[in-house]
């Protein structure tokens, strides 16, 4: 007993540790960022124009980049966070949202609903998810067979995926002819109304995961043991894919696809800290606003004064990432 509990006394401080560490690389990542640009201002002025005297460039810079910034942190957040669920229902470290066609699902409707009513610009997380739900519910209905065998979602998502991305395009086209920009941007002009929106849907999510973190440990389990404890296994599932879409859909609407972060992340954390969703949901949070910002960073010097997406960064970075999965044969949780 003693044993189990030292144990379990070392991977709690093996968790905080690496949680404690990545937050002090998002503050120092956050801070390069900040100066990162054509405006360029000390740490001293940026202090001072923002809590001391007006200064014009700090409020650009407060405008225009601190928003980016906190949208990818949340962006970040949500899309490791969805990953780490949906790997946990599926039981299968390659159920990325944007793989199995949960965001493209959440991109269809958010792009269809800015398309025909974009008065409605701040209730358009709440259609993404409604559309990511929905695609969640049409994949799991097609690829059912007596049962669910993860790699048939797997494959049934990324055709579905590509159909959705395809609607998506024609939508944003057609509407573009009218004089009305619906395809979101990514990260490059976002204001603050911007952070307020992926704020309220973040709060929600991140909630869920916590309190959904011991029931992902107990999805590791076999079904029939699972229910052998009383435990509606379906219902649990259900509950913990409400969540999934909540985050994806949130950042889907905000700044569009960002693809393999919900798999490069979730996978990452895992291998690090174990499998104890517990220790796992902070741990991969911080990893993904990490992950997201840093590719964010990235793209915005590596091409200075032009800008490459953290779409295409974490494309670049996350293709390779999942071929390797394949070929190492890696397809269970």
């Amino acid at each position: 007993m003693n044993g189990k509990k030292t144990i379990g006394c070392k991977k709690l401080g093996i968790g905080v540790l690496g949680c404690l560490i990545m937050t002090l690389l998002i503050v120092i990542l956050t801070f390069t960022a900040m100066k990162l640009g054509s405006i360029e201002v000390t740490y001293k002025e940026l202090f001072d124009g923002l809590f001391v005297a007006y200064d014009k460039k700090v409020t650009v810079i407060y405008n225009l980049r601190f928003p980016r910034i906190i949208v990818a942190l949340l962006g970040g957040v949500s899309l490791s966070l969805s990953g780490l669920l949906f790997q946990a229902i599926l039981k299968n470290p390659l159920a990325d949202p944007g793989i199995i066609g949960i965001s493209g699902g959440a991109a269809f409707t958010s792009t269809l609903v800015s398309a025909v009513f974009p008065m409605m610009y701040f209730a358009t997380p709440i259609f993404a998810f409604v559309g990511g739900f929905a695609t969640f519910l049409l994949i799991y209905s097609l690829a059912w067979k007596g049962s669910l065998d993860p790699l048939r979602i797997i494959l049934v998502g990324i055709v579905v995926s590509a159909v959705l991305v395809g609607l998506t395009e024609i939508v944003g086209q057609m509407a573009n002819r009218t004089g009305v920009t619906v395809v979101v941007g990514g990260l490059s002009q976002l204001v603050w109304n911007d952070v307020k929106v992926l704020t309220i849907y973040s709060i929600i999510g991140i909630v869920g995961a916590i309190v959904f973190a011991p029931a992902c440990n107990i999805l590791a389990l076999e079904d029939k043991t699972v229910r052998s404890l009383g435990i509606n296994v379906d219902l649990l599932r259900f509950g913990i894919s409400i969540v999934a879409v909540i985050l994806v859909s949130g950042i889907t609407a905000v700044v569009g696809i960002i693809g393999f972060l919900a798999l490069i992340a979730p996978h990452i954390a895992r291998k690090l800290m174990g499998s104890d969703h517990r220790i796992l949901v902070p741990f991969s949070a911080l990893l993904g606003g990490f992950l997201l910002l840093l590719a964010d960073t990235i793209g915005r010097i590596i091409a200075a004064p032009n800008e490459i997406s953290a779409a295409i960064i974490m494309s670049v970075l996350g293709g390779p990432f999942f071929i390797l999965l394949l070929r190492r044969g890696d397809t269970h949780a």
